[in-house]
């Protein structure tokens, strides 16, 4: 017999939105601390600016966790040796960005290819491959770089990631209004998204939330997009970074939540042997996760050539831990088979904040380090408690 009746918890909402809470909590918390220096319309442009990679790499990460808390180590060093692969080949060599583009991102591919043969097919733990994928994607990227700084000045390279959108009669004054445009179709789309969804569910006779927790939910983000739009156009408006990350965010979204494709990655890491015996090859989907990641990897490493404009052996150093961060503390499981594109947007962006705010205040690395590491291990040991708590682990 289906449940159409859902009543409202505050324990339960509580515990299903405590990150969200967090990053509010957060939010306020530096914007006190700085005296409201974090939400100054050039501070939060950048915020996305400077987590954009981070956002892109975390979808990626994703799919490779829900296989079981898989991860993997190497994509730093893919973001290194694509970027220094793109600024060698554009500033050393005078190759035109498109075609390097699409190299640099096959290249990507052809990492990503290559690991998943190894964790998908030959079934070498994806630990071990990717440990030793950081190290000669590290090794590679320094020797095609020649231990130097290579800087991008390539306009059109730049452009294609780094630009600001500017449509003429509405973006040509001070104030930008392409991004509050942009901001009030997004929010009634939020709106009317979770009317028609409950309407669906209701007419199914689905179990779903309270009408108070969805609305207040859908309410918040509304008004959050919308305020954030509103900063963007006090500043330079939308970047086409910006556009990168949100695509890339929106089509993840899809397809682990749409798509049966999508089911498949949440089967393998809720029980494999249980995945196999419906009939799904669960060598192929690590494999697809791995190639994906890789593919996501070099997307990174031209997003952060082209952000910086140069590249070194040492960038995207630490990269992965960021983005496996990010996952974590936006609600993926670290046993696998739980975890969504919008904890993954939240986790960043909670690191995201927590970066930007103790930069404001000066402090230093150290400190830095030591936050985001409490912050990520707190995460971890409230979804494990919980999990116990609920049986499901």
């Amino acid at each position: 017999m289906k449940e159409t009746k859902s009543q409202f918890n505050l324990v339960s909402f509580l515990t299903k939105y405590a990150m969200v809470i967090a990053l509010v909590v957060v939010f306020i918390l530096f914007s006190v601390l700085t005296d409201g220096t974090l939400l100054r319309p050039q501070n939060m442009s950048n915020l996305m600016l400077q987590n954009g990679y981070v956002l892109v790499m975390a979808c990626g990460m994703l799919l490779c966790i829900l296989t079981g808390g898989n991860i993997d180590l190497s994509v730093g060093s893919v973001v290194c040796l694509v970027g220094g692969l793109a600024a060698v080949l554009i500033s050393n060599m005078g190759l035109p960005a498109i075609p390097v583009i699409i190299l640099c991102l096959a290249v990507g591919l052809l990492v990503g290819i290559w690991q998943g043969y190894w964790i998908g097919y030959v079934r070498i733990p994806p630990f071990i491959t990717t440990l030793g994928g950081m190290f000669i994607f590290r090794g590679i990227a320094r020797l095609i770089l020649s231990s130097k700084t290579v800087a991008i000045q390539d306009s059109t390279f730049l452009n294609i990631f780094t630009a600001y959108i500017k449509i003429p009669g509405l973006d040509s004054g001070d104030m930008k209004l392409s991004p509050i445009i942009v901001g009030v179709i997004a929010a009634a789309y939020i709106i009317f998204n979770t009317v028609k969804n409950r309407s669906d569910r209701a007419k199914k006779g689905y179990r779903q939330n309270s009408a108070f927790s969805d609305y207040v939910k859908s309410g918040l983000i509304a008004a959050l997009v919308l305020y954030y739009c509103y900063l963007l156009s006090q500043y330079r408006g939308i970047s086409v970074m910006l556009v990168w990350v949100v695509a890339i965010c929106l089509i993840y979204n899809f397809i682990t939540s749409k798509t049966s494709f999508g089911r498949y990655f949440y089967a393998v890491g809720g029980n494999e042997k249980a995945t196999q015996l419906s009939g799904i090859n669960t060598n192929k989907i690590y494999f697809i996760a791995y190639a994906n990641m890789g593919l996501l990897a070099g997307l990174c490493g031209l997003l952060c050539a082209a952000r910086i404009g140069s590249v070194n052996g040492s960038t995207g150093t630490s990269f992965e831990m960021d983005a496996i961060g990010s996952c974590f503390i936006g609600g993926a499981s670290a046993y696998g088979g739980s975890g969504t594109v919008g904890g993954v947007v939240i986790g960043a962006l909670l690191l995201g904040v927590i970066n930007m705010g103790m930069s404001i205040m000066g402090l230093g690395d150290a400190w830095q380090y030591v936050i985001k590491g409490g912050v990520l291990l707190l995460a971890v040991i409230f979804d494990v408690v919980t999990s116990r708590k609920s049986g499901s682990k």
